[in-house]
């Protein structure tokens, strides 16, 4: 089975976690199962407007900018990566949306390595998000990754941002405004 390689901004560890771990019997070449992968990866954008615009406050903390994201109905403070190329969390995130019951087996799409800035590579899981909201607006069906490490930085990467096209940044109010 060939795996697919993702950026993402920091250095991973594994852990295994079995519990979040898919069972890829099924799974096609590219590390996704068959049966998932026909599922458009986003639905649509829905708030104001697809054109509408959204402001958020960031909060800064050594340099590293994070914002308020709400994943499948639970608040979250994700950084603000451009350098990650797909929304990234922990296992324990993964964990916590599961014992919520916001995520489900349905929702794990397969097996990835990912590739960090060192260039080191990991392995991760592939999920499916129903919802992604941030401000007003609220994406659906967004891929995101599950890093096998529990210390592992939420991540708020171009899986997401690349659908909200144009993206404003005031660093003197501390705003990010999406359109």
């Amino acid at each position: 089975m060939k795996i697919k390689t993702i950026k993402i901004a920091y250095g991973i560890a594994i852990i295994t976690l079995s519990m979040l771990f898919v069972d890829c019997t099924n799974c096609s070449r590219s590390g996704r199962n068959s049966t998932r992968d026909s599922k458009p990866r986003y639905n649509s954008v829905s708030g104001s407007s697809r054109h509408g615009k959204t402001m958020v406050k960031m909060s800064e903390e050594n340099g590293i900018y994070k914002i308020p994201v709400e994943i499948n109905g639970s608040n979250m403070n994700f950084i603000f990566d451009t350098g990650a190329s797909i929304i990234s969390m922990s296992a324990t995130e993964a964990m916590f949306l599961y014992k919520q019951g916001t995520l489900k087996e349905e929702d794990f799409i397969g097996n990835v390595n990912f590739q960090d800035a060192t260039g080191a590579i990991s392995e991760g899981t592939v999920i499916r998000l129903k919802s992604v909201k941030i401000g007003n607006k609220t994406l659906e069906n967004v891929e995101a990754s599950v890093v096998h490490n529990s210390e592992a930085p939420l991540l708020f990467g171009q899986s997401a941002l690349a659908e909200f096209g144009k993206i404003s940044i005031d660093y003197k109010r501390n705003e990010i405004t999406f359109e």
